[in-house]
């Protein structure tokens, strides 16, 4: 293979997405960036703006951004087919887009809630599958193509009042186990990264949810003993996406702080 390795990743305007963006550009990839940059009536937070996008794009002359939202799964193809004209291929593809619902027991999160949670978290990440698996399997033998979605310690423990939100990030876990099966010697992986407690705009909105002042309140159970920032959770992504990764295909990498220890 000449040229760099190629990645799309979703939800690329702001915390981990856009860190990841980063990151990998850094390492000489070409990354399209994929954000919906526009609020969501069913969520109580803002989301990224169109700027923000923007802004993780300056500096980097591979990169290239897409306003898609993770529902629009047309929007995504056209994501993968940007990658395969521009730079030759898709190498790796990060689901990162995700929203964050809750604030109440169980028993009473909303319909729509549940809709937008599993549209959005887990029908997301389905969506960049079917958009992106089959562009990484038309890299040439031997490929190292990677499949990497977001979960997070949601995914591994209940958190109160949020049990909607942890029900959808164990989906995506099973979905990439499904996924790295239906992948079996192929070269091509799939995994999850679930973060901890990261300093960005839905630790935030969890904080406030929770009637918190501060998000390092939210990190008390980390053993790190503070929240990650988003480059430390991005430089696991990006060693997900590389070819060093081989041996991890099914599973999970805790970049967590230490908070399912």
């Amino acid at each position: 293979m000449t040229g760099p390795r190629v990645a799309v990743v979703t939800g690329a305007a702001r915390g981990i997405g856009a860190a990841t963006v980063r990151r990998l550009a850094r390492e000489g990839w070409a990354v399209v960036a994929v954000d919906r940059c526009a609020d969501d009536p069913e969520v109580p937070y803002p989301l990224a703006e169109p700027a923000r996008l923007d802004v993780v794009a300056r500096g980097f002359p591979l990169v290239r951004t897409v306003r898609a939202d993770v529902r629009d799964e047309p929007a995504l193809r056209e994501a993968v087919d940007l990658a395969e004209r521009e730079f030759g291929g898709l190498d790796a593809a990060v689901a990162g887009a995700a929203v964050m619902l809750g604030g109440a027991p169980l028993w009473e999160h909303t319909d729509a809630q549940w809709h937008t949670l599993l549209d959005v978290d887990v029908m997301g990440v389905t969506r960049l599958a079917r958009a992106a698996v089959p562009a990484l399997l038309r890299r040439p033998r031997p490929r190292s193509g990677r499949f990497v979605a977001l979960a997070s310690a949601a995914a591994h423990r209940g958190l109160w009042h949020l049990g909607a939100y942890c029900a959808a990030k164990h989906a995506v876990v099973g979905l990439v186990r499904g996924l790295a099966c239906d992948l079996r010697g192929t070269g091509v992986n799939a995994l999850a990264v679930s973060p901890g407690s990261t300093r960005t705009d839905m630790l935030r909105a969890t904080a406030a949810l929770y009637g918190l002042p501060d998000v390092h309140d939210l990190a008390d159970r980390q053993l790190t003993g503070r929240p990650l920032e988003p480059e430390e959770v991005a430089a696991v992504v990006a060693w997900a996406c590389s070819a060093d990764s081989f041996a991890v295909t099914g599973s999970v990498l805790h970049a967590d702080g230490g908070f399912t220890a």
